[in-house]
This record gives C-alpha cells, structure tokens and sequence, in this order.
C-alpha cells in the first residue's frame, strides 16, 4: 500500500509517496482503507517542522488526522465496529471522554502516532466512529478536527442561548462550520473576511452580518454597532495575535472568546485590564473527546448539515493541495482522496 511521508529539512516539497507492507490489526485494532483526508492549518505547520506536541518533530512522520475510510477487518476483541463499516478517524485517538489531560493530548494522529494520510491504516477501535450515512466520504473526512473544534467552542464550552450573537473570524474550516452549527442552534452569525465573495457566499450559508476585515480593519466597531453597543456574545478566534485585541474589543461583558488558532501569528497580544474590564472569558480549546464527536454526530445528522468542500485532490497532489491551503484559496474544506 501506498503512504504519504514527510521529514526533515521538512517543507511541501519534502513530502513523497512511499510503498510500504500492508498493515495487520492485532486485538483492540482496526484496519481501515481511508477513501479521504482533510487538510487543516496543523498540517501545514507539520511538514513545515513547526508542530509542536509534548516534543520536536523528528524523524519521519505521516501526516493528517482527519479521515473517512471503511472498515476492512479487525483484531481480536474489537466490538464497536465491524468489517464494511464507514468510520472517521478521531484526532485524540485516546481521548474518549472526560476532561482533557497531557496523556490524552498526546494521542492526537500526525504527531506524535503516525497519521491517516495512507491507503491502509490500524487503529485503536476507540480512535474511530461511525458517522452519518447521508455524507459523502470527502464531508466525512472534514469532521475530526475542524467541525469538532467548532461545535465544542459552540456548545461545549460556551454558555449560549438561541437569539445570542457568535462572531465567526475567517472562511477556514472550524469558521465554517461555526457558522452552520451557530445557525441550527438559532444563533445570530457575524462572518469576518479580507474577501468580499467569500462572504457572500457566508451569506448564502445564512451569516446575519458581513464584515470585511480588510476594508474595516477595525472591525470590532461594526460588530458592536451591529449588536446595539452591547458586543457579541462568543467570538471564535483564529487569528491569534493579529486580531485578539479586535475580539476582546468586540465581546460582551462577560462574553466568551474561544481561542483556537493563530494563523496570523503568535505572540504577546492580550491586555490583561482590558480583559478584566469587560470580565470576558478566553479559553484555548483543541478539537474535543470521541463522546464530543458522537454528540456532534446525532446533530448533524438530525439538521442534515452538509460539511462544505471547497477543492478536492488526488493525494498524489498533495503538494497542490497544501500550495492552495497556503495561499487561501478555499472557503471551508479542502480534501485529498485516496
């Protein structure tokens, strides 16, 4: 079987196709044949070397976390799936439920265990879960990271009601689909962007409020404008310092800012009596438990939500798909099939 592997000096141009043994489930494990993976700004930081989880990248890794595949045969002992079975992989393959701790948080796929970007693939049968028949095997493949960091953002760590107001920054993934779960929950959406088509098609989707970033750099104005002065209700940031000054800005008293990525850079950028002055609430989050995603799961399928897939490649242009990834391209998810 075929697999994709990256190292040092690291970098889109260091990651090749290799042929390796078929790989045998032993007891506890899963042999999945992955039909897709998704590309989230994580692994565009790992083939760069720049991922850091616990420790250094080093050595030779295989990348992704996100995957859909089908259930090819299991080891012994394995009761929650069985073969012809549709799975996702789950990002913390150790994660199942409770609080989030260090041994947890160091079983996330890609780094430190090998990751789902190849045709064959063991898993612990508690790494994986099945999904929702009405997906496609590219919108499966979208959900372990990017669609579990919103909804836990959302509904897990937020106390929200229907009517509240969500400031969603960027067309990203996680953005995207804040945006849908913020709809079906009843929410009231600001969508942010440096791209006036992007946020109409934001629109299309049902954003409430438009805002482009670009022309408006100053955008938490508008967004308290648009909520009578009071501010928004929850902020989804991603930018990190480049824009969580903006956020703390435009958060209610006692609001809630989820810090989830740092796309625009990291570095100081929080002022601590801002942060007091409006008693707002920052919490970083990273994606969420299997119990999350089975949750997250029942609602999708309950409101039929289509995962959006903007760019699908071959995974033998995984080179092309991380150039688009780099340059912004996509609006929602992009996908590699196998």
């Amino acid at each position: 079987m075929r697999a994709l592997e990256v190292s040092e000096p690291w970098g889109p141009d260091q990651i090749r196709i290799v042929e390796r043994e078929d790989p045998k489930p032993g007891p506890g494990e899963v042999l999945v044949r992955m039909k897709a993976v998704s590309l989230n700004y994580r692994d565009l930081l790992m083939i760069n070397g720049m991922y850091n989880r616990g420790a250094a990248i080093s050595g030779t890794i295989t990348p992704f976390s996100d995957g859909c595949g089908i259930v090819e045969a299991v080891g012994p002992g394995v009761t929650r799936v069985q073969p012809g079975d549709r799975v996702s992989t789950l990002f913390f393959q150790g994660w199942t439920s409770g609080r989030a701790t260090v041994e947890k948080l160091l079983t996330s796929l890609g780094s430190p265990i090998p990751g789902a970007g190849r045709e064959l693939a063991v898993f612990s049968q508690e790494g994986v879960s099945k999904v929702p028949d009405f997906l496609t095997d590219e919108q499966v493949s979208t959900l372990a990271c990017a669609a579990l960091t919103a909804w836990r953002g959302l509904f897990e760590d937020a106390r929200l009601e229907p009517g509240d107001t969500v400031v969603l920054q960027g067309t990203g993934g996680v953005s995207i689909f804040g945006l849908q779960f913020a709809k079906a929950a009843g929410y009231r959406t600001v969508v942010t962007s440096s791209s006036d088509e992007k946020l109409s098609r934001a629109k299309a989707l049902g954003a409430d409020v438009l805002i482009n970033y670009k022309t408006t750099p100053d955008w938490s104005k508008p967004v308290r404008a648009a909520t009578g002065g009071v501010g928004a209700d929850f902020v989804m940031e991603v930018g990190g310092a480049g824009t969580i000054q903006q956020s703390l800005k435009a958060v209610r008293i006692g609001g809630h800012v989820a810090i989830i990525g740092v796309v625009s850079g990291a570095g100081e950028g929080v002022n601590p009596a801002q942060l007091i002055g409006n008693n707002a609430r920052l919490q970083g989050l990273s994606v969420g438990s299997r119990e999350m995603f089975e949750a997250m799961c029942r609602a999708i399928d309950l409101h039929r939500i289509s995962p959006v897939v903007d760019k699908v490649f071959p995974f033998t242009e995984v080179r092309a798909a991380f150039e688009a990834m780099r340059a912004g391209e996509h609006f929602g998810k992009i996908v590699l099939t196998f």
